[in-house]
Parts: C-alpha cells; structure tokens; sequence
C-alpha cells in the first residue's frame, strides 16, 4: 500500500461538477482579476468568522507584510515572532525594515512562549506575531493581554489554523489582524496562490486594502506608495466552492487525529501532538516527537513501507542561514532547538481512508516492536 502526505486530487473528485462550473464561470464572464467572485469570497469569509472586513491578496506571505505595513511599523521597530515557524513569519518583519525578535516556544504546543514574549519585550518592539501553528491556537487571550500592557499591535498568523478557537472564539478575530494563506495544501486551499487578511477595524481594513492596491481603492487612485497583491478571480471561486466543505473537511481531520491518539498512545518514544483544553486543534498537520533521537530512522522505515512523511521545520528559524547575523546559539530558544529535530509530521488529509491510516498506524508500531 502506499500512503501520501496529502491527496489533493481527490479533495478535487469529491467536489469536481462545482470546481468544473465554477472554473467555467470565470473564463465565460473573465473575470480574472477582483470582480464578482472576489467579493462574495470575501463576504462569505469575514462571515465565516463573524469579522467585519476581509481584505483577499495574492497570498498568505503578503497578508502578513500588508498588515505590517497598515499598522505603521518603521525602520528599527521591533517585532516579535515565535523561533519555530515558516520563515513567512519572520521575513516580512525584515522586508518591513524591522527588526525580527525572537521568541522561544512552548515544548508541548510548539506556539510562542508566554514567559520569553515577556522577556524579550523592549522599548522599541511595537507588535507580536503570533502563529497558530501546526492547526493548534495558541494562547492568543494572554498575548493579547500582554500586547496591551505594553502597547503592542499583534497580528494573529492563521496560515494553518482556518477555524481554530480559542475559548469559543475563532484565532484571527483576537488581534489587531488575522492573516490567512490559501496555499494549496492548507485545510482551506486555492489551486494556486492565494491570502487575505481579516479585522474589525475600518481604519485597518482601509490602509490594508489601499497598500495592497497600489496605494489607492480605485484605479487610477495613489494616495500612497502600495505594492500589487491581488487575489484573482479562478482562485476566489475555488475557494468559495471549498468554503461549503471547511466545516466537513476540518471536522474529519480531527477524527483522524483521534484515531492517531488512540493506536499510538501506548508507544512510550513518541509524544503525541498536544491539546490544550480551552484551545481547539484543526490538524492541519499532525506532527508526533520521537523522544529516542530515532525519527530520521523512522521516516526513512516509513518511505520504504510507501508511506509519505514531512519534517515542519527541520531548522528553526534562528537557525537558518539567513539568520547566522544574529548569532544565535542553541541555548537562545532551547525548546525550540530540541523540537526541531524531533518533530515528525504523518499523513493526514480528509480523504484518508481507514484502511491507509491503519497501514500507518500498524508500521509505526511494527518499527518500534523490532527496533
């Protein structure tokens, strides 16, 4: 049997007539850029999360550097960000001419750290961006609680974390911000590219739609020096299909993640991914820690059995050549060092079957027995 990581082509199946049709709509009307499509996107999603303005773009990269840019951030701000992340994350804070913080995370949940986001807040950090990572909501209520003391904006990184909550109340409607990415293999997923941002501030919602546009709302309009992200036409209708399905597909994910916690809860080398009890998980990976250093083997069993494994991240961010300027040593963020080398992420996708998670399941265990 073999296993993929994902199988988008069957999300595809499972919806084809509605993709099909709306595909069509698009090129028979070409409306290939904003325009019908884009508008309902956006209404049906800041409805989604009961959010009063939803700004699309080109991406979930440009969502975080458009709202940087809307709240003002200048040169030599600083701005903190969790050390175990897509480098998303950290490179528009630099792009933005700030200056990235690091932040170390927490060894269970692998979210931003409450008692180092209070250590590493200085004079000149203006704003945290926190990252639900891995489908987990991190502990938004108090990063919110601490943004506020010190007169912090935060921008809320949803990228993997479409309809996560935290004490009922859905990430990205917490912070200043909620940024959001439609890559392809996001539990809400385009077929090419695709961002937005959402928020309860006019004021925000205009300066974010203003920079994404060439610095105006209307053509011909510069009020300001903006960049072009857009969210095109073909990719607003696929997602407006997907939307109907979020609940469904989100709802199945976390089954599976059920299933995972009940077989391998009884190997003692794996940590299972953890839950907090006010936060939900949506699972947009489901990443296990080896404790015994044995996950290089492990993947490498599981691909020879056909079954497909990624590492998210194998480097932490201050890891990464792009950071050796700041000449971080493994003892700067110790929870994150020690996850990266740890952290297995295993097949998980709505479409999965029974029987290909049972296939998984049984070699992990069959490793492990002969190991």
């Amino acid at each position: 049997m073999k296993v993929p990581f994902q199988n988008l082509y069957l999300q595809y199946l499972s919806i084809k007539n509605d993709i099909d049709a709306c595909i069509s709509n698009v090129i028979n009307n070409s409306s290939f850029v904003r325009g019908p499509h884009v508008e309902e996107f956006e209404n049906k999603f800041s409805s989604l999360f009961d959010s009063k303005y939803c700004i699309s773009c080109g991406n979930g990269t440009d969502s975080l550097f458009i709202a940087i840019k809307s709240l003002g951030a200048k040169p030599d701000d600083e701005i903190l960000v969790p050390a175990h992340s897509w480098i998303s994350t950290s490179e528009v804070v630099t792009l933005a001419g700030c200056k990235v913080i690091f932040v170390d995370t927490e060894e269970d949940s692998f979210n931003i750290s409450i008692d180092d986001l209070r250590n590493k807040i200085t004079k000149k950090s203006v704003g945290i961006i926190p990252v639900h990572l891995f489908g987990q909501a991190a502990k938004i209520e108090q990063i919110i609680d601490i943004a506020k003391l010190n007169n912090l904006w935060v921008i809320e990184d949803c990228a993997q974390a479409h309809l996560a909550e935290r004490d009922g109340k859905k990430v990205g409607t917490f912070g200043n911000f909620g940024s959001f990415s439609f890559y392809p293999g996001k539990n809400l997923g385009a077929m090419g590219d695709g961002g937005c941002l959402i928020t309860n501030s006019e004021e925000h919602a205009i300066k974010s739609q203003m920079f994404a546009r060439h610095g105006g709302l209307k053509k011909g309009e510069h009020i300001i020096e903006g960049i072009n992200s857009r969210l095109d036409g073909m990719q607003a209708a696929i997602l407006n299909v997907k939307l109907d399905h979020i609940k469904s597909w989100t709802d199945k994910r976390v089954e599976i993640a059920k299933r995972y916690n009940s077989n391998l809860k009884d190997l003692h080398q794996i940590r299972l991914p953890y839950k907090d009890n006010s936060s939900s998980h949506v699972y947009h990976l489901y990443v296990i820690s080896l404790l015994d250093g044995s996950r290089d083997e492990l993947k490498k069993y599981l691909k020879t059995q056909g079954i497909d494994t990624i590492i998210n991240y194998p480097i932490s961010l201050p890891y990464l050549d792009c950071y050796k300027y700041l000449n971080h040593k493994k003892e700067d963020f110790p929870n994150a060092y020690r996850n990266h080398s740890q952290i297995l992420s295993l097949p998980i996708f709505p479409e999965m079957t029974n029987n290909e998670q049972d296939y998984v399941i049984e070699k992990i265990k069959s490793f492990y027995e002969y190991k």
